[in-house]
C-alpha cells in the first residue's frame, strides 16, 4: 500500500493507493457521516458498487445513485436529476458522497458534493487508470454544449482511496486512455521520468500492475507536487493541460466516445509538441516520442473528417484562453512546459499541416 499526501492551502487530504482498498472504505474514513451516497456508473455498478455498500453496512443511511457510463453523463440534465434525487432523501450537511468510478463519474459526483447544501464531503475511489490524473486536486464540474468542464468547482474530496485491483478489469481501450496522462505526467515533469517510463513500459503488451505501481505512484506524485504548489491553476497548475487544449477540441468535435480522453490528449501532445518546436525555433524528440505512442497503440493523428477552421473555432471556447488568444501549454525540452497564448494564424496553419500529413 503507497500513500501520498496533497497539502494545499484549503485543504490537507490523503492519496491511498494499494489493492482491495474498496473492502476496507471504513479504515480510511476521518470521520463518521450521517449518510453515505454513492454516485457510480452502469459499467461500474456491477462490478463494485455492493462491495462498497458492504463496507459501509455499519451505517442505515446508505443510498447510490446510477448514471449512464460515459462523457454524456456529465450535463446539466445529469446533475440536475442528482441534485432532485438527493434533496428527496432530506439529508444534512454531514452527509457525505462518494464517487465510485472514473474521471466522468469524479467530476460529476464531486460537483454533487460541492454545490449540494453549499458543500457536503466526498470521498474520491477512483476505478480507472485515467482518474489517476482526475481524481488529485479538486477539479469538479460538468459539461457545456460548448466545450468541456466549463461549469465547475475547486473541491477537494476527503479522501482519494485508489483501489488498483479494479484496473484488472479496464479494456485495453480504457488502459490506452488512462496511460496517456501517466505519459503526460512524465512529459512535463522531467527528463528523468521521461525516461524512465520509457524503459519501463516500452510497449502497450509490456505492462502489468506488478510493474506498473511505481510509475502510477510517481506520475500521481507529479500531480500532487503541481497541486501542492498552485492550487487554484494561477500559475504552474496549468502545465497539466499540456495535450488539453487540442485535445478537448477534438474529443467535442469527434462526438464524446468516438475518442476516449486519453487519446486525444495523446494527438494534442504531438500537436504541442509540433507547436513548440514551431514557436520556439528548437528541435524536440517529437519523433521518438511518436514512436512510442505507436508501441503503445496510442493515436498520433486527428480523425478524418475534422477540419482546421473547425478545430480553431472548438479551441476558442477553451476556458483556458487569455486576451483572445488560445493558450496552449508548450514545451522548451522535456520537463520544461510553459503556459503561451497562440496567434489564430499561426495554430490554423500548423493544424492544416497536421490533418494533411
Amino acid at each position: 500500500m503507497e500513500r501520498l499526501d496533497i497539502q494545499t492551502p484549503h485543504k490537507n487530504y490523503p492519496v491511498i493507493i494499494g489493492d482491495g482498498l474498496r473492502f476496507k472504505l471504513t479504515e480510511f474514513l476521518s470521520k463518521s457521516y450521517s449518510a453515505y451516497v454513492i454516485i457510480t456508473d452502469d459499467h461500474v455498478a456491477p462490478l463494485y458498487l455492493e462491495d462498497v455498500k458492504t463496507a459501509l453496512s455499519f451505517s442505515t443511511n446508505v443510498f447510490d445513485f446510477v448514471v449512464p457510463a460515459g462523457e454524456t453523463a456529465k450535463s446539466f440534465a445529469t446533475y440536475k436529476r442528482l441534485i432532485d434525487d438527493i434533496v428527496a432523501l432530506n439529508l444534512d450537511r454531514k452527509s457525505c458522497v462518494i464517487a465510485l468510478g472514473g474521471g466522468v463519474i469524479g467530476d460529476l459526483a464531486g460537483f454533487v458534493a460541492a454545490t449540494f447544501l453549499r458543500g457536503v464531503a466526498f470521498i474520491q475511489m477512483p476505478t480507472t487508470l485515467l482518474s489517476h490524473d482526475s481524481s488529485i486536486g479538486g477539479k469538479v464540474g460538468i459539461n457545456h454544449e460548448h466545450g468541456k468542464n466549463l461549469i465547475g468547482a475547486f473541491y477537494h474530496p476527503e479522501a482519494v482511496l485508489y483501489d488498483t485491483e479494479c484496473l484488472k478489469t479496464l479494456p485495453a481501450s480504457e488502459w490506452r486512455s488512462g496511460l496517456a496522462e501517466v505519459v503526460k505526467h512524465a512529459i512535463i515533469d522531467s527528463p528523468e521520468l521521461y525516461h524512465r517510463m520509457r524503459q519501463e513500459i516500452p510497449t502497450f503488451d509490456a505492462i502489468d500492475l506488478h510493474t506498473f505501481a511505481p510509475l502510477l505512484k510517481a506520475a500521481m506524485a507529479v500531480k500532487a507536487n503541481v497541486v501542492a504548489n498552485d492550487e487554484l491553476e494561477a500559475g504552474m497548475r496549468k502545465f497539466l493541460n499540456f495535450g488539453h487544449t487540442l485535445g478537448h477540441a477534438i474529443e467535442k468535435e469527434s462526438g464524446y466516445g468516438v475518442l476516449s480522453h486519453g487519446e486525444a490528449v495523446a494527438i494534442g501532445m504531438i500537436f504541442a509538441l509540433r507547436l513548440s518546436e514551431r514557436i520556439y525555433h528548437i528541435a524536440l524528440p517529437v519523433a521518438e516520442i511518436i514512436a512510442w505512442f505507436k508501441r503503445l497503440s496510442l493515436p498520433i493523428a486527428i480523425p478524418k473528417g475534422l477540419t482546421s477552421q473547425q478545430l480553431l473555432e472548438r479551441m476558442k471556447y477553451d476556458k483556458k484562453r487569455a486576451d483572445g488568444h488560445i493558450v496552449f501549454v508548450l514545451l522548451k525540452a522535456i520537463g520544461e512546459p510553459e503556459v503561451t497564448p497562440v496567434e489564430d494564424a499561426v495554430i490554423s496553419n500548423l493544424l492544416a499541416e497536421f490533418i494533411n500529413g
